[in-house]
């Protein structure tokens, strides 16, 4: 969404920025310069004073249905630069519900920037929307307005001359998700994570205040910054996304912590896990399966490819894989046919994966899982993220860079054999005491063409508490890869961790499986 009425608009047209002529919204104020210097300026003065939270909407505002606020739409035919020759378009969401405090939106041009006033009549408004409010908008003059846009939306042409498609979001707290061309919107990233999954609550840092480059009329990628803010840091984030399958964006990020920050989390991203082939029972539902993300995968500091699987526990469980210098981690969504999840409408087997490479040396810490127990798929209940081992000390900056991949499979990891699916239940005979687990392997050229050959493949399966077989190695005719399938009997015991690996002379055929199972 955008900046102030139509007739101010109109009036005030000719202030907009140098340049081509653009379908801008209005700015206020005059230009101020810009450069990623004075940015790191600005926040470290702000980690140094008291935090203090962006003005909030009035209340009518914050006080919408969801109904009523999904009934003010942008109009994408006034996109920002949609009257130019330029390769993005911008657009904008309105502020409310769950977005109390607008965000501050700047556009830079050269060593310059100006900040975007509200306007309301950049939306399409349908009738459940309050009239009132949006003649009270349309009143109030754009300059000295406490409305603003929560968020925005990026386009570019991905498959069509002339038809701009979104492709990255930016929205509430410091969150913001993207899609490769052709998949549907899934799980989230954000700028920082602070004390997730702790007794004593988590802090969620806002981006404030954003800066985004004008693009050139050729250009490929586009340049975005933030502000970040909270009670207990503030930091600058420079994020430049190249749309495509998949989009890429290179992160850069300067943290100055306002307090020691003992628990951070890097690179965090948030996703739904409702239940697979792994928690079937607990469901009645008429779907195969209920996810954004089916597993957390981790290529380690020692070379190791990780594949967890993610559970819906039923109480909050914290997984820590300790490592140094991790080579990259991310949430997948491995199932992609539509009948992998039977769902006509959520399109689930067409949400996009998330790869995260760290830049640099990230030293010790440890990729955090985060499993809360959940009810229902309207709910974010996963959470992964690098926790640095050493606490960020307060009064100094902190820098962190990453590389992002928003689609399908990492490329250039170790070419081990995937893990394709996991299925954990009882048996024909209900009755035993144990379970069995089923791991389905990707096809490799070490599994050879025969069922003998499988007979030189070395099997490892562990657990810490409990028992399990040494399983059965078959091919699976349905997956054109192997299953290994094996007996797990807990006895007693509530938790186990349990370990499953494919080998042939000492080398590693496939990932490491590991799974937390819980009684």
């Amino acid at each position: 969404m955008s900046l102030s009425r139509r007739a101010f608009l109109t009036m005030l047209g000719a202030a907009a920025m140098a340049g081509p002529a653009s379908a801008l919204p209005m700015f206020k104020g005059d230009a101020t310069p810009f450069s990623l210097d004075w940015l790191k300026s600005e926040a470290q003065r702000l980690a140094g004073a008291d935090y203090a939270p962006m003005p909030e909407v009035p209340d009518a505002w914050k006080n919408l249905t969801y109904d009523q606020y999904k009934a003010l739409v942008f109009n994408t035919k006034k996109a920002l630069w949609s009257d130019t020759d330029r390769a993005f378009q911008m657009d904008f969401f309105p502020p409310g519900l769950y977005f109390p405090r607008p965000v501050e939106i700047n556009i830079v041009e050269g060593d310059t920037a100006r900040t975007l006033a509200f306007d309301v009549s950049l939306f399409k408004r349908y009738e459940q929307f309050p009239k009132e409010l949006v003649d009270a908008a349309m009143a109030e003059d754009p300059m000295d307005s406490t409305l603003g846009y929560s968020g925005l939306r990026l386009r570019h042409e991905l498959r069509k001359p002339g038809k701009f498609e979104e492709f990255m979001v930016f929205q509430g707290a410091s969150y913001f998700r993207a899609i490769g061309t052709g998949q549907t919107y899934g799980l989230s990233a954000r700028g920082l994570a602070l004390n997730t999954g702790e007794a004593a609550g988590e802090e969620f840092p806002e981006f404030t205040r954003f800066w985004v480059e004008a693009p050139s009329e050729d250009a490929t990628t586009i340049t975005v910054h933030a502000l970040l803010d909270s009670p207990s840091t503030t930091g600058v984030y420079s994020f430049r996304i190249t749309p495509g399958l998949p989009v890429r964006v290179a992160v850069e990020a300067t943290l100055y912590p306002r307090v020691e920050l003992p628990h951070v989390g890097l690179a965090p991203l948030t996703s739904m896990f409702l239940f697979d082939q792994t928690n079937r029972a607990r469901f009645d539902d008429f779907r195969e399966a209920v996810h954004d993300s089916e597993g957390l995968l981790v290529w380690n500091g020692a070379g190791e490819m990780l594949w967890r699987p993610l559970a819906n526990p039923s109480t909050l469980q914290v997984s820590n894989f300790v490592d140094e210098n991790p080579r990259g981690f991310g949430l997948m969504q491995r199932a992609r046919q539509s009948e992998d999840f039977a769902d006509l409408e959520a399109l689930y087997h067409n949400r996009p994966s998330l790869w995260i490479t760290p830049q640099g040396d990230w030293g010790q810490g440890a990729v955090t899982l985060v499993e809360i127990p959940s009810d229902k798929e309207i709910y974010d209940n996963i959470v992964a993220y690098w926790r640095p081992r050493t606490p960020l000390a307060a009064g100094q900056p902190h820098s962190f860079a990453y590389d992002m991949a928003w689609g399908g499979e990492p490329e250039d990891t170790r070419p081990v054999s995937h893990v394709l699916n996991t299925r954990i239940g009882k048996g024909y005979d209900k009755e035993k005491p144990y379970t069995i687990i089923a791991v389905d392997f990707a096809d490799h050229e070490a599994f050879g063409t025969k069922e003998a050959d499988l007979d030189d493949i070395t099997r490892f399966i562990s657990t810490n508490r409990g028992t399990v077989s040494d399983g059965v190695l078959q091919r699976n005719e349905g997956t054109g890869g192997v299953r290994l399938a094996f007996k797990f009997e807990p006895g007693e015991e509530v938790t186990a961790e349990l370990r499953v690996q494919l080998v042939k002379d000492g080398k590693s055929l496939t990932e490491v499986w590991l799974y937390r199972w819980t009684a």
